[in-house]
């Protein structure tokens, strides 16, 4: 966990530093060292709860329009209908920060999908995909198949940034590719949610409460991560455990999804 990692980290030099600069208080000192022990004890304990929630994350069940060889499709007569909501793959080159560029990423991913649904060329997608890949520079997507959403790779791909230092921009990733889906959902949730079975339904909103409580335990730690749970908190409404709960809910959360939308996707 990079962020944390390096508070760890700060918190032992400066430690050590007591030890070698003269005649220092014993007390203060061990208060000092004390100090450190907590707070590695205190990381240590967070990264254990977040290694747990990614790996719940995990075990859920994805929704059948963007899953990897799902039978979902649309008919020839919905494919003439072309969605107007998807995200311009030009965005790409409006991203400044690096969680502006995975979060873009993300989202991307999830709209290059759809747009595979509807028959619309993804050949601009696949270039501003590519292209945030290489700007993020992460060693993490060498395990992944970039070409795939990112949610369909949680685990491999937790691990893998976990192993490199990112798991904060892990969940910026999955926050963003979260709201995607919730928000091309509700622009046709009749036909997205038509082949929704109830665990499914539950799990999507599992789904929320998990990456919520994650960014919850981040924000602490790493101020980028404060207005991504801040935009993601109203849509805790969103806690159905069955299909005709959620078709109500999400008509319900019209709003509350586009304004979490626009606060992730800039």
């Amino acid at each position: 966990m990079k962020k944390l990692s390096f508070l760890a980290i700060a918190f032992a030099a400066f430690a050590l530093t007591a030890c070698f600069t003269g005649n220092k208080d014993p007390k203060a000192e061990e208060k000092t060292e004390q100090k450190s022990f907590e707070q590695g004890q205190v990381e240590q304990k967070i990264k254990q709860e977040i290694d747990s929630i990614a790996e719940k994350m995990g075990q859920l069940k994805q929704l059948p329009f963007v899953q990897e060889g799902s039978k979902f499709e649309l008919t020839k007569e919905e494919k003439q209908t072309k969605p107007d909501y998807l995200l311009e793959a030009s965005l790409a080159e409006k991203a400044q920060t690096l969680t502006e560029k995975y979060r873009i990423l993300s989202a991307l991913s999830v709209d290059k999908k759809i747009a595979a649904l509807y028959e619309m060329p993804v050949e601009e997608y696949d270039k501003a995909i590519a292209k945030l890949t290489a700007d993020v520079d992460d060693p993490s997507f060498k395990d992944i198949d970039v070409n795939k959403s990112f949610f369909e790779n949680t685990d491999t791909l937790y691990k893998a940034m976990e192993k490199n230092g990112r798991i904060n921009q892990f969940w910026q990733l999955a926050a963003a590719g979260l709201v995607e889906q919730l928000f091309v959902i509700n622009k046709n949730a009749d036909k997205f949610l038509s082949v929704v079975d109830d665990k499914t339904a539950e799990d999507l909103t599992y789904h929320i409460v998990l990456v919520l409580d994650a960014l919850g335990r981040l924000t602490e730690y790493d101020p980028e991560v404060k207005p991504v749970a801040e935009a993601l908190e109203p849509l805790k409404v969103l806690n159905a455990t069955k299909v005709d709960e959620l078709k109500a809910q999400f008509a319900e959360a019209k709003d509350k999804i586009e304004a979490a939308r626009k606060a992730l996707i800039k």
